[in-house]
């Protein structure tokens, strides 16, 4: 069977989302919609697909099997609530939605049209990140005892756009959209879930209401510690997780693989074949249709990323730690 896919909306991510059809002969995608005429209609040429101002037109005559929706953060809950009602499958871009109390009207949406929903967690499917968890649970180096997650990258720049600079609208700043990547990456690599949560945050950027930087010490359910330090200042850029066991450690390193110390020296891990992430999880998504199961990354999922993120900004403005509540 041939599945239908339409784009709503025709920011960057569009394109890794409509290469990685292009790759599945099961899916065929047939159109994009954004209000901004000169992205859609670069699209429409560029992929050979239909292009529409409107997404709801674009749904209603297209009717495709999967709506992959790609908007601002504040548009999340009403695009996937009403694609569902239409019949569509969700790909839902990160963060899932602006709150806890949105992910789950989008979650009891899914459930009473009965369509599979899926968020876009890439963590799940770069090649060291498999690598790494795969030394977690294999006990090369002994028991896994923290994790230090650390991000600097300039975050004002001038080419992003101007919502993201808008907490309503983005539901924060570099927490909500780049730490919401490190707590999933936590919480994938080590089979838990966030259960406390301590932060700090700070707000010296150049535009906007959010914060610009973050501190974050956190506990999963499985008792292990870990740090989070995001800072979207200038500066010199870097992304790496450092993984503390007892008997070494292990360093990823995004796009470019896993090292291992045993010795005091870091060795790379021998990198496996990088097939593309938009790829996989497009076939998680295939199979949670054909099976009717949840994806890896299911609303449910998506949900405890979010309830994380909102323990961040209630520890910094209460300045006290935060207990998650179990799912």
């Amino acid at each position: 069977m041939e599945y239908r896919v339409a784009l709503v909306g025709g920011g960057i991510i569009s394109r890794n989302h409509l290469d990685a059809i292009a790759q599945l002969p099961e899916l065929a995608g047939v159109a994009v919609a954004d209000p901004n005429l000169d992205k859609r209609l670069a699209l429409a040429s560029q992929y050979g697909v239909r292009a529409y101002k409107d997404y709801r037109e674009m749904i209603e005559r297209e009717k495709p099997d999967i709506a992959v929706i790609a908007v601002p953060h504040h548009l999340h809950k009403e695009c996937a609530i009403w694609c569902l009602s239409q019949g569509c499958h969700i790909l839902l871009e990160k963060p899932m939605a602006l709150s806890v109390q949105e992910c789950d009207e989008i979650i009891d949406a899914a459930a009473r049209a009965g369509m599979a929903l899926m968020v876009g967690h890439t963590q799940h499917y770069l090649p060291a990140n498999i690598q790494a968890r795969r030394l977690i649970r294999g006990g090369q180096l002994g028991k896994l005892i923290a994790i230090q997650d650390t991000r600097h990258l300039y975050y004002y720049r001038d080419e992003r756009p101007g919502w993201f600079f808008e907490k309503m609208k983005s539901g924060g700043g570099i927490m909500m959209n780049l730490g919401a990547h490190s707590i999933d990456k936590i919480q994938f690599l080590t089979g838990s879930r966030v259960s406390r949560i301590s932060a700090d945050l700070t707000f010296y950027g150049t535009k906007g209401d959010v914060e610009g930087s973050g501190v974050v010490f956190l506990k999963t359910t499985s008792g292990l510690a870990a740090t989070i330090v995001q800072s979207g200042y200038e500066g010199v850029s870097g992304d790496r997780t450092e993984l503390i066991f007892t008997q070494g450690m292990a360093r990823l390193s995004p796009g470019k693989g896993l090292w291992v110390s045993r010795d005091g020296q870091y060795e790379q891990v021998e990198p496996e074949d990088q097939e593309d992430p938009f790829v996989l999880q497009f076939r998680d998504l295939l199979e949670a249709i054909r099976s009717g199961a949840d994806p890896e990354s299911s609303g449910i999922y998506a949900r405890s990323v979010i309830a994380a993120i909102e323990a961040v900004y209630r520890s910094a403005e209460e300045g006290v730690e935060q207990f998650l509540e179990p799912e």
